[in-house]
């Protein structure tokens, strides 16, 4: 039996926001889910995977050196996720670094370092030809006297759950980068340290490790919770989970958004990607709905 869709879970245990999903066959891109999936959202962080394609793609055709060395200079410090804001300036990562931190640890002053080596208008065309649902307004976290004219105006980064599947299907099947550079992306994907949605449920080995790999981004704003990735479960799939106004402004593991979310997203995975696996819906409900 096909489990509740993640609509109606959430509504049914008074979660306050609005959720797309949409699950693909990563290996043919076959749709087997969706829910809302060409509605508009606040990209958060999960425009750092277009990006990290992007760059990579310029590294293969020659124009850009991943052992380039940039300089972090003191103002291009931005709040947010990621470790560079913490450290002095002088640093010079290389860009391999930058698109690591980028996309591990969501670092937003990387993020910005990799805007500005690419050119903002660059992404903006590649985008407009790649994604054109999604956008990238600007470099991310910037204080409001160095904001652009579109994000003094309050334009968003944006993106939807179609064009993030469907990016990553292309990924998975080589047809955005050689087979080194497909390599390079996933390997850096599968070493993203944001668990919370996707991978919550997954199982664990008794060393807590995950048993099957998980390449993912995840990226979060006040009541929004996004994860986006490549499962390699029995049956590989391309997932993204879009969500915003969430109640729990808390940017946390226990947020009682990102708990629902998880809970409800989990049973359709596992009927997505295991061949047939008994549902654990209503444990995972019910402990979800107990730390509300």
């Amino acid at each position: 039996m096909t489990p509740p869709s993640l609509g109606q879970t959430l509504a049914a245990h008074g979660y306050a926001g609005s959720a797309a999903l949409v699950i693909l066959d990563a290996h043919t891109g076959e749709p087997l889910h969706a829910e809302q999936p060409e509605r508009v959202f606040p990209a958060a962080s999960t425009i750092k995977v277009p990006l990290l394609v992007l760059a990579l793609q310029e590294a293969q055709a020659g124009r850009l050196d991943l052992n380039e060395r940039l300089t972090l200079q003191p103002d291009d410090r931005v709040p947010g996720s990621g470790v560079l804001h913490e450290l002095g300036g002088g640093l010079q990562p290389s860009v391999l670094d930058l698109l690591t931190l980028m996309t591990v640890v969501s670092d937003n002053t990387a993020t910005n370092l990799m805007i500005r080596r690419l050119g903002l208008e660059a992404v903006q065309r590649w985008l407009a030809r790649t994604m054109p649902a999604s956008r990238l307004v600007g470099p991310l976290q910037l204080p409001a006297h160095l904001r652009n004219e579109a994000q003094r105006r309050g334009e968003r980064n944006r993106t939807t759950a179609a064009e993030q599947t469907r990016l990553l299907v292309q990924l998975q099947r080589g047809e955005l980068l050689d087979d080194a550079h497909t390599r390079l992306a996933l390997d850096i994907l599968f070493r993203q340290q944001q668990r919370d949605l996707l991978a919550r449920h997954a199982p664990r080995d008794a060393a807590g490790e995950l048993i099957y790999r998980m390449a993912t981004k995840s990226g979060e704003l006040n009541g929004v919770h996004h994860d986006v990735g490549l499962l390699q479960l029995p049956r590989p799939l391309a997932v993204a989970l879009l969500s915003e106004g969430g109640s729990d402004p808390r940017e946390h593991p226990d947020n009682r958004d990102v708990q629902l979310l998880a809970a409800a997203v989990w049973p359709l995975l596992q009927y997505y990607g295991f061949h047939p696996v008994a549902s654990r819906l209503g444990d995972i409900l019910t402990e979800a709905s107990a730390v509300q």
